[in-house]
C-alpha cells in the first residue's frame, strides 16, 4: 500500500516536468500580472480565424464583383446609348431663341412701341413706348420671359397684359426658335447650333394718330384738374369705316414703367389712386349719359309716328302728375328752364326736358313711345351690348344699362315700374348707364344716316355694319336739330369758324343730393358731309361748375385746325 502512494507521487513529478504549463495553471496566479488595455486587445489570448469566417468573406467578396460587373455590363452594354446620350446632353443645352415682336405704328407710321437689345447677350429684347402721354390705354404693355435661379426659364414668352400688345398678340407675338450650345465642364460656351429658327411677330398699324390722342388727352387732364373731374374721355372715330382717329383716357398708367416693372413706388402708386388709373375709361367706364340720348329718342318719335317734327310742345319748366301714394300731391318733373313752344328740332337745340318726358313717356294728349319701345329703338343703336371693338373680347368691354322694369325689379327689390321712371329714363337718367365708345358709335350711325357700324383699331376693308331700319329724311331732322344746338342752343361753345359742327351736349346729375355730374357732348363733322364722330365725357365734377366736356372739344377742335387741318376737311 505504503509502495503503491510513493509510486503515483513519483509519476506525477514527472509528468509535472515533463510537460507545458496548462492555461489554468497560469490564471491561479493572475492577480501577479500587469493592468492590460483589454480593448486594445492587450494580454487576450490569441484565437485562430475559423474557416467558416474566411469562407464568408471570400463569398462576399465574389457578390461584390458579380454586382460591380453587373453594373458595368448595365452602364456599357445594357443601357450604354441611353446613359451616353444623357452625357451628351449635358454637354449640349437646349436654349430657346426669342422672337422680335412687331413694332406697333400709328397710321402716320410714328414708332409707338418697338424693341431695342443693349447688347448681344441679352437673351432677348427689350419693349419701348413712345413717351407722348395719352397713348398707354391704347397700346398697352407686356410682361418678359421669366427664369429662376438657375438661368431656367419657366416663362418663355412675352406676355401681352392690355391694349393693342394684348388685342393684336397673335400677330405680334411671333415664334420662338431653339438652338444647342456645346459647353465644356467649365460651362463655357465652345459652340452654337440653330436647330429651329425663330419667326419674328409682325407688324402692327394703329387706326389712330399719336399726336391727335396725345393733344386730346392732354386737354382732358387739364380741365380735370382745373375743375375737379374724377377723370375723363374723349374718342374720335371715322363714320364711314369705324377706324378710331383717337381713344383717350385719363388718368392713364405708364406702359414703359409697368412693362419694366419698375419703379416698385409707382406701381404700387397706381395700384393706390382712387381714380382707377387702369380703368381705360373709353371701352369699360360707366356713365349716366344725360341727355345725349334725346336724338335717338327723337328718332324713335318719327319713326313710330308719334309726332311730327314741327309739332309743338309747350315747356313751361315742368309737368306734373298726379302721385300714386298722396292722393293730394302731385309729382313734378323739371324741365331745366322753361323753353316755352318748341319743336323737334328746337327741343334738341336747347335739350328740353319736357319734350322729351312728353315723347317718351306721353303726357295729356301727347302719345309716348313708353319703355319696351325706348329700349327696343335703344338697343337698335347699339346700347346695353358690346361694340365689339376688341376682337374675341380680349379687353374687358362693358355693356351698360338700360332701365326697363324687369331690371328695376331686380335692383330694387321687386319693386313695380312707374310712369316717372320711363320720364327719367327718357332724359338719359335714373338707372341708365352707357360708355363713350358706344356712344360714338350711336351718334355715328345718326351720322351717315342708320348705319351702325363696328369701330376697329386697325384699317380693314370690310362692310362691317348693322342697317338701321329708320327713314333718311328722319335723321336729317335730327342732324339738323343737333346743328341748331351748336348755332343757338346748348353746344354753342363749339360753334367755331374753322369748321361746321352737330352735337348735343348732356349734364348728368350723380347721387340723391346731386353734389356732382357728369359733363358729356357728342357730335359729328364736318355737318354737310360728315366724316369723324366724337364723345367726350369728363366724370364726377362739381354741380356749380360751368365748363366742362364742351370746352375740352372745343380745344381739340382749334388744335386740330392748326395742326392736323385734314381731319376737317
Amino acid at each position: 500500500m505504503i509502495f503503491r502512494k510513493i509510486r503515483k507521487k513519483i509519476l506525477e513529478e514527472k509528468s509535472f516536468k515533463n510537460n507545458e504549463i496548462d492555461p489554468d495553471e497560469i490564471f491561479m496566479d493572475s492577480t501577479n500580472l500587469p493592468e492590460f488595455n483589454t480593448y486594445q486587445f492587450e494580454g487576450r489570448i490569441e484565437k485562430p480565424i475559423s474557416k467558416r469566417a474566411l469562407i464568408f468573406v471570400v463569398i462576399l467578396f465574389f457578390i461584390v464583383i458579380i454586382l460591380f460587373g453587373l453594373k458595368i455590363w448595365e452602364l456599357q452594354i445594357s443601357k450604354g446609348k441611353i446613359y451616353a446620350s444623357i452625357s451628351e446632353n449635358n454637354r449640349l443645352k437646349h436654349s430657346i431663341i426669342f422672337p422680335e415682336r412687331g413694332v406697333i405704328y400709328d397710321r402716320n407710321n410714328i414708332e409707338l412701341a418697338w424693341n431695342t437689345r443693349k447688347n448681344e447677350e441679352d437673351d432677348f429684347s427689350n419693349r419701348k413706348y413712345i413717351t407722348i402721354p395719352g397713348l398707354s390705354h391704347t397700346l398697352g404693355y407686356i410682361g418678359y420671359p421669366l427664369k429662376d435661379k438657375n438661368g431656367v426659364y419657366y416663362q418663355s414668352e412675352f406676355i401681352a397684359k392690355d391694349g393693342a400688345e394684348k388685342i393684336f398678340d397673335d400677330i405680334l407675338n411671333g415664334k420662338s426658335g431653339l438652338k444647342i450650345v456645346e459647353t465644356d465642364a467649365m460651362m463655357n460656351i465652345k459652340s452654337e447650333s440653330v436647330i429651329m429658327p425663330s419667326r419674328p411677330g409682325k407688324n402692327v398699324v394703329l387706326s389712330i394718330d399719336a399726336n391727335v390722342q396725345s393733344a386730346f388727352y392732354t386737354f382732358i387732364e387739364e380741365l380735370a384738374n382745373e375743375a375737379s373731374f374724377k377723370g375723363g374721355e374723349g374718342v374720335i372715330m371715322d363714320i364711314n369705316n369705324g377706324e378710331i382717329l383717337t381713344m383717350a383716357s385719363y388718368p392713364e398708367y405708364n406702359s414703359q414703367i409697368l412693362s419694366n416693372a419698375a419703379p416698385t413706388d409707382k406701381i404700387a402708386e397706381y395700384m393706390k389712386d382712387e381714380n382707377k388709373p387702369f380703368l381705360n375709361r373709353v371701352t369699360a367706364g360707366l356713365y349716366t349719359p344725360g341727355s345725349t340720348v334725346k336724338p335717338f329718342l327723337a328718332l324713335a318719335a318719327l319713326n313710330e309716328k308719334l309726332i311730327e317734327p314741327e309739332t309743338e310742345i309747350l315747356s313751361t319748366g315742368s309737368i306734373s302728375i298726379q302721385n300714386p301714394y298722396f292722393p293730394d300731391k302731385k309729382s313734378v318733373f323739371m324741365d331745366w328752364k322753361a323753353h316755352g313752344l318748341v319743336d323737334m328740332r328746337k327741343a334738341l337745340a336747347v335739350s328740353s326736358n319736357v319734350y322729351f318726358y312728353e315723347i317718351g313717356g306721353g303726357y295729356e294728349k301727347q302719345n309716348g313711345l313708353g319703355i319696351k319701345n325706348i329700349e327696343k329703338y335703344m338697343r337698335m343703336f347699339g346700347f346695353g351690348d358690346k361694340t365689339n371693338v376688341y376682337p374675341q373680347y380680349t379687353i374687358p368691354e362693358e355693356i351698360g344699362v338700360i332701365p326697363n322694369p324687369k331690371w328695376k325689379k331686380e335692383v330694387f327689390s321687386g319693386d313695380e315700374w312707374r310712369i316717372g321712371d320711363t320720364y327719367h329714363t327718357a332724359i338719359g337718367q335714373y338707372g341708365f348707364q352707357v360708355t363713350a365708345i358706344q356712344l360714338v358709335r350711336a351718334i355715328a350711325a345718326i351720322a351717315n344716316d342708320g348705319k351702325l357700324i363696328t369701330p376697329k383699331l386697325v384699317y380693314d376693308d370690310k362692310d362691317d355694319f348693322i342697317n338701321i331700319p329708320i327713314r333718311k329724311s328722319y335723321f336729317s331732322i335730327v342732324k339738323e336739330g343737333m346743328r341748331m344746338a351748336v348755332t343757338d342752343g346748348t353746344g354753342k361753345g363749339l360753334n367755331i369758324p374753322q369748321v361746321k359742327i352737330a352735337a348735343k351736349t348732356g349734364t348728368a346729375e350723380l347721387g340723391a343730393v346731386k353734389k356732382f355730374v357728369n359733363s358729356l357732348v357728342i357730335g359729328f363733322f364736318p355737318y354737310e358731309n360728315p366724316r369723324f364722330a366724337f364723345a367726350v365725357i369728363m366724370e364726377k365734377g362739381k354741380s356749380d361748375n360751368l365748363i366742362g366736356a364742351l370746352f375740352v372739344m372745343r380745344r381739340m377742335f382749334e388744335w386740330m385746325a392748326e395742326n392736323t387741318p385734314e381731319y376737317l376737311n
